[in-house]
């Protein structure tokens, strides 16, 4: 089969598995390769071809996507010995990856020097979006790069949102969206926290700040999950720490004024710290209200 219809994917985790199941069953033939035997299983069931690292799966493939941890493994998978950089095939390379401006300006450039372009292209909406195929997905590159690789991101997510001719923008969006997110999940935390140790009941205030004007995804449908005792929406604190790190970083490098951004940076550090790193992002909700000597929990929760 021609490269052309030949699709890679780097990195079958929590986002990137569902993620990439949604590849398959198409035209296109898709490769994969993750370190996790666990995580390809269900490809090869799927028929995908599995190969032995990032290269192989860029010597195979002309469009490469990858979904991966943290800027050091990116920066593995794109530059290492065995990184995409090297791949015969690979034309596209399109980074979902949360990684930060900076990092994909520099896998960027260094693939540019092999004749490969690459979309800048993190997505939002978390693993049970990525499992419905209800993702937003950013995108931002050569306009030629963009338009090219739309058709599958809408394959993987729904919407595809373009943020600019440059790649770095949709990475700046990206960490825009979730410094918000992450800030609004200490602020929801600590206003829940303050009202069950004052007394309130706690089904009682997700009804009230799902219909008032508290209203917030991060509050109505992240955190009413923690409150009924479920710590499943599928990302690690240890990623939210990454994130407001990145995010932080890059006010600074603005010149933006941002200590609100700064304090709900350290109360997710602080969560890390605590050892919490690869708890649901959810537990920020427990971490804070045992900081307050209480705790926030649904009175139908068992026991």
């Amino acid at each position: 089969m021609e490269t052309e219809q030949s699709i890679g994917f780097l990195g079958l985790g929590q986002m990137g598995g569902p993620m990439a199941e949604r590849l398959l069953g198409h035209a296109f033939r898709l490769h994969v390769y993750d370190p996790s035997p666990a995580a390809l299983a269900p490809f090869i069931e799927g028929g995908a071809v599995v190969h032995d690292s990032p290269r192989a799966v860029a010597d195979a493939a002309g469009i490469v996507f990858a979904c991966l941890p943290n800027r050091d493994v990116s920066l593995a998978v794109g530059l290492g010995p065995d990184g995409v950089v090297h791949g015969s095939a690979i034309r596209t390379y399109v980074e979902m990856s949360t990684i930060g401006q900076d990092l994909i300006e520099r896998i960027g450039d260094a693939l540019a020097q092999k004749g490969i372009g690459i979309v800048d292209a993190p997505i939002s909406g978390g693993a049970p979006a990525a499992r419905a195929g209800t993702l937003a997905m950013l995108a931002a590159g050569a306009p030629a790069l963009v338009e090219q690789v739309s058709p599958l991101l809408s394959l993987i997510g729904k919407d595809v949102f373009v943020m600019g001719e440059r790649a770095g923008m949709a990475q700046v969006m990206k960490i825009v969206n979730n410094i918000i997110m992450a800030t609004n999940l200490v602020v929801c935390s600590e206003g829940l926290a303050m009202g069950a140790k004052a007394g309130l009941d706690p089904d009682m205030m997700m009804r009230l700040l799902d219909a008032g004007t508290a209203q917030s995804f991060a509050c109505s449908k992240m955190l009413s999950r923690a409150v009924a005792g479920r710590f499943d929406y599928g990302a690690a604190v240890a990623i939210i720490d990454k994130d407001m790190s990145l995010g932080f970083d890059a006010a600074r490098l603005l010149d933006i004024a941002a200590p609100t951004i700064e304090r709900a940076r350290d109360v997710w550090h602080a969560a890390y710290e605590a050892g919490r790193g690869k708890d649901d992002f959810t537990s920020i909700l427990t971490f804070v209200a045992e900081q307050g000597g209480t705790q926030v929990r649904s009175g139908r929760m068992p026991g």
